[in-house]
């Protein structure tokens, strides 16, 4: 049976000699290489060719971010595991971003390493519990913010894009020959289908969806 191969990729040598010793005992996994920064990592999975590579992020040199980022795009069949210390939001969209298949927190994956990596390895996405639950919420409010968008009318979007162009409600209200009251009613409809409550929000939204093109005028209302 061929062995599930390994690069570990974490800055403290004793942490890479623990997971070394716990993944090896599994018995179907070879650790291939260890690197302490990222820049090594990207050098080792080039001499390597790992099936999976444990990715930690917080590291010197090249942040494990950034060495995902490399690592998936020159080397597709290889998978990523982040294993970090760290799961606040930013840090896992990141990695997501970047092209890892899976993200575990340190202080949770003595239980579940052994899986995660099997499981990756067969190309299937793993999680700790609470990235798992932080991943179905954005999955639940992009889902939400597209349904929304979706129910606008075709007369919201003309008033989006005219707001977004930088209108005034009078202007808007010429333009369409409608009321100025009918005007911010369906701005107040398109904030709320939208979930988003600024001029310079919906002037990004309008941007994002190519609805209007990012004028000098329009780039100065964006922070």
């Amino acid at each position: 049976m061929n062995k599930i191969s390994v690069l570990l990729v974490d800055d403290h040598a004793l942490v890479r000699q623990g997971l070394r010793a716990l993944l090896e005992a599994g018995g179907d996994i070879a650790v291939v290489g260890e690197a302490e920064n990222g820049q090594e990592a990207v050098a080792l999975a080039e001499k390597t060719l790992p099936d999976v590579v444990l990715m930690d992020l917080a590291m010197p040199r090249l942040n494990g971010v950034n060495a995902t980022r490399q690592i998936t795009r020159r080397f597709p069949s290889a998978r990523v595991l982040v294993l970090s210390a760290y799961g606040n939001d930013d840090y896992v969209t990141q990695a997501m971003e970047a092209g890892a298949t899976g993200y575990m927190l340190k202080q949770t994956a003595a239980d579940d390493l052994l899986k995660a990596i099997r499981e990756v390895d067969a190309g299937h996405p793993f999680f700790s519990p609470s990235i798992a639950k932080y991943l179905r919420q954005q999955k639940r409010e992009a889902t939400m913010a597209g349904y929304r968008a979706r129910r606008l009318t075709s007369r919201e979007v003309e008033v989006l894009q005219l707001v977004a162009q930088g209108c005034a409600s009078k202007q808007i209200a010429t333009e369409l020959s409608i009321s100025n009251k009918t005007v911010e009613k369906h701005r107040e409809h398109v904030m709320y289908k939208l979930d988003i409550h600024s001029i310079a929000g919906l002037t990004r939204y309008a941007i994002a969806k190519g609805w209007v093109e990012p004028g000098p005028a329009r780039l100065e209302m964006l922070p």
